[in-house]
């Protein structure tokens, strides 16, 4: 069992856990070879004994190794420690776009958008390198504390196995193409059609389809048409609209078939939302393999794909979904698909010429008689009564500009339009009308319609990028539709250097769309540089003082006797007076104590063994003083028998006590004698 203190590969200390998922645990984890944090995804042990999946596994987050992407959460390492299979990540500190997407309900269009691109970077670097991700899903996108968008586990998905989907699999059953979900083969599309999803969540706060269990919603993906992401969330471009449909065609080929594809038009839709530039007809290219199914795996599919919401009678046996319900078709007798064929068409034929028929019948047109009291033609979308008190007034907001006025007129009506700038209606459609719906009018009577001329493109705000490095700045200034191209630096003591200090015009500012704006960026806390002061012959206090005024601080060195400077005054400072120093540098400095006072050491001692028998003898008499280790003499005199005893006076070099030996023309005589020396102030 995994716990905090142990250690992995003899080098990997285990924090504290910090995630779970369907194949893996995650950990914090510190590397003590290189001294820093790291991640650490550990095999569950239903995982870990199944030897095939291990052997995917490892192979996967090798490959995936060698990735190296500003939006790819990095793979260090792969091992295994006594049956504990591992892969080393990048720690990243920040929270999950799923997470983020629940404390926001649903993102802005543009930050989306910007989301989005650089999930799709990281993609593209992958799929150059032939890696597939196969489980692009909100929980596996991280968003840093610094704003970095980075996609987690590349390549590590294909070791789960593809051809099952179970009870616990609903988080990413959530995001799978229809190709993953029959089993199929995956590629680069599979990717794009998760992301189409992830962006389709981003703007809507939910995801296109919702079942009561993993095999309904695997279902959806293959046979049921997502809602629109405008009819969910208004706000959201037509351009932006169409790239989600793209994404998540059905049919592989249909997609965007690169990530640098899709990328192009995410640029595209923020500097050109209205624009009609995304295709959505298919492509010729059908590089998708044919899958070859058993007998079992048909009768399978065909019991899944029968009902529209499959009820599973056991929650936790796991069900194939191999083939596409269409694939049921070819075993069709070729004369009876004719006839289904022909069949369909006929009854479509009736069908319309009864709705037809029936219109007709029900709906009085304007009749060309000129006794014929006149009766409006119906708007498509608008019906009229008359009353006592006048013309009913139908809902005109919503149409187009042409319905709505030629509505108006066959209402015997008269049409006024105005135009206004709509951020809930795209050009063109009525957003706006005179009078209300239900209201009453007299006949021939006017309506005044306000037509959409679409969002105010003309007038933007200044973003807020402070603390942002200057590319995310011009970045975030290109998504909403300003040009970036100055920049600026200055100090400032707040604001780390290389981030954004402010910007001109200020954050918050209204400007003309594609306007420049400059930034500023801090280069640091400012080095200010100052003078030192002389600070001979101040006492400690005026010294400290002196140097806390320029902007430096002080402390003293040390104090010692000088004779030349009186006691309390600065003999020395560190750093002479007149440098130029940074501001806030520390000045150390000497002090006097004053003029030293000098002692000697006296001792005083009686010789009293004589070194001569006889009267007549003579010699130079040698007194050697030991003291603190060392000796030297410190008496030498001529001397005769009556000499003795003799008195004598001599210095030493501290307050020890020493011990003298004597001595007669180089001979040593009598014993050593100890002696004790007073300290004499001088």
């Amino acid at each position: 069992m995994v716990k905090p203190g142990m250690f992995i590969g003899d080098r990997y200390e285990i924090i504290s856990k910090i995630g779970t998922g369907g194949m893996a645990d995650v950990y914090k984890a510190r590397c003590h070879r290189l001294n820093r944090f790291v991640a650490i995804k550990i095999l569950k042990q239903e995982y870990s004994e199944d030897k095939k999946f291990v052997d995917k596994f490892r192979a996967e987050a090798q490959s995936a190794a060698g990735l190296s992407h500003p939006n790819i959460v990095n793979v260090y390492d792969v091992g295994e420690d006594e049956g504990l299979y591992y892969i080393v990540m990048e720690l990243v500190e920040g929270i999950t776009l799923k997470n983020f997407i629940e404390r926001k309900e649903k993102l802005e269009i543009k930050e989306a958008t910007g989301i989005a691109i650089q999930i799709a970077q990281g993609m593209e670097a992958a799929h150059a390198n032939h890696i597939i991700h196969r489980d692009i899903k909100p929980q596996n996108i991280i968003i840093s504390r610094e704003g970095k968008v980075k996609v987690t586990d590349f390549g590590i998905a294909k070791a789960a196995t593809s051809n099952t989907i179970t009870s616990n699999a609903m988080g990413s059953v959530h995001y799978i193409s229809p190709e993953q979900a029959r089993g199929g083969y995956s590629d680069e599309k599979s990717d794009i059609y998760s992301l189409g999803v992830t962006l389709y969540e981003m703007l809507t706060g939910q995801v296109p389809f919702i079942g009561d269990n993993t095999v309904s919603v695997a279902l959806s993906h293959i046979q049921e048409e997502a809602t629109p992401v405008r009819t969910l969330n208004p706000a959201v471009t037509p351009s932006l609209d169409k790239i989600v449909q793209k994404c998540m065609q059905k049919k592989p080929e249909r997609r965007y078939l690169s990530v640098s594809a899709l990328i192009e038009d995410l640029k595209k839709s923020i500097t050109n939302p209205e624009g009609d530039f995304v295709q959505l007809v298919p492509t010729l290219v059908d590089d998708s393999p044919t899958i070859n199914l058993s007998e079992d795996e048909v009768s399978s599919i065909r019991r899944a794909t029968k009902h529209t919401a499959p009820i599973m009678e056991n929650a936790d046996k796991e069900l194939d979904l191999d083939a596409e319900a269409d694939d049921s078709e070819k075993d069709l007798d070729p004369k009876l698909e004719k006839i289904a064929i022909v069949g369909g068409v006929v009854a479509a034929i009736i069908m319309v010429l009864i709705i037809i028929f029936l219109i007709s019948r029900l709906i009085p047109f304007k009749s060309g008689s000129a006794d014929a009291s006149p009766s409006p033609s119906p708007s498509p979308t608008a019906t009229a009564e008359t009353t006592q008190e006048g013309i009913v007034v139908p809902k005109f907001i919503g149409m187009t500009q042409e319905v709505a006025e030629n509505t108006i007129t066959e209402l015997g009506l008269v049409p006024k339009v105005t135009e206004e700038a709509s951020e809930l209606y795209e050009a063109g459609i009525v957003c706006g009308q005179n009078p209300a719906q239900n209201d009453t009018i007299e006949e021939g009577g006017t309506v005044e319609i306000v037509v959409s001329t679409g969002p105010d493109q003309t007038v933007v705000l200044v973003p807020d990028v402070t603390n942002k490095t200057l590319s995310d700045a011009q970045y975030a200034m290109t998504v909403a539709g300003l040009n970036a191209p100055n920049s600026a630096e200055e100090f400032n003591d707040n604001i780390a250097a290389g981030k954004v200090i402010r910007t001109e015009p200020a954050a918050g500012t209204s400007v003309d769309r594609d306007s420049s704006v400059k930034i500023i960026v801090s280069k640091g806390s400012e080095t200010k540089v100052v003078t030192v002061p002389d600070l001979s012959g101040l006492t400690e206090k005026k010294a400290l003082a002196t140097l806390v005024e320029k902007g430096l601080t002080g402390e003293v060195k040390e104090y010692k006797y000088d004779n030349s400077v009186k006691q309390g005054k600065v003999i020395s400072q560190s750093h002479s007076s007149g440098t130029q120093v940074e501001e806030g540098t520390k000045v150390t400095f000497t002090v006097s104590l004053g003029v030293e006072a000098t002692y000697t050491y006296e001792a005083s001692f009686n010789i009293t063994e004589n070194p001569f028998t006889y009267e007549e003898e003579s010699g130079t008499l040698s007194v050697v003083l030991t003291q603190d280790g060392k000796s030297w003499e410190v008496y030498s005199a001529e001397v005769d028998y009556y000499s003795f005893p003799l008195p004598i006076t001599f210095n030493g070099k501290s307050e020890s006590v020493g011990e003298i030996s004597l001595y007669c023309d180089g001979e040593k005589f009598g014993s050593t004698h100890s002696v004790s020396f007073t300290k004499v102030k001088q």
